[in-house]
């Protein structure tokens, strides 16, 4: 991990430089630009730091060394619902919240009642039903 952290850590300065040219190229008169390069290096900033803290926690990754072999990165990746519907359904309360903007703001709040909907079902998966723990 201490790849992608260097990597984002040394994005951060460029998108700030970056911001700065923008800026003084539109006189400061146009601030969506700037401000969200601006915004970009603080992004940037916060996931290199904590690749960087989980590169350390973690330690050295499979990828990470140059004498690793294929198999060392097998086994389980994590843990994934194989039959879970919930993601869709938070997937379109998405597509129709963006839709409430272009639209009209009435679909925007159907939107966020069906993604509350959504998102308990998601995390109260495990919880009833078949796959109860």
């Amino acid at each position: 991990m201490k790849i992608e952290a260097k990597l984002f850590l040394l994005m951060a300065p460029f998108f700030a430089v970056v911001g700065v040219v923008y800026g003084y190229l539109v006189d400061w008169m146009e601030p969506v630009g700037f401000l969200a390069l601006f915004l970009t290096a603080g992004m940037s900033l916060m996931i290199g730091y904590y690749l960087m803290f989980t590169a350390r926690r973690v330690g050295m990754r499979p990828e990470d060394r140059l004498d690793a072999e294929i198999h060392e990165g097998s086994g389980e990746q994590g843990f994934f619902s194989p039959w879970s519907w919930w993601p869709l359904v938070l997937a379109t309360a998405c597509a129709g919240a963006f839709l409430g903007l272009a639209v009209g703001w009435w679909v925007l709040f159907i939107s966020a009642g069906l993604a509350v909907v959504g998102l308990i079902g998601w995390v109260y998966e495990y919880s009833r039903g078949n796959h109860a723990h």
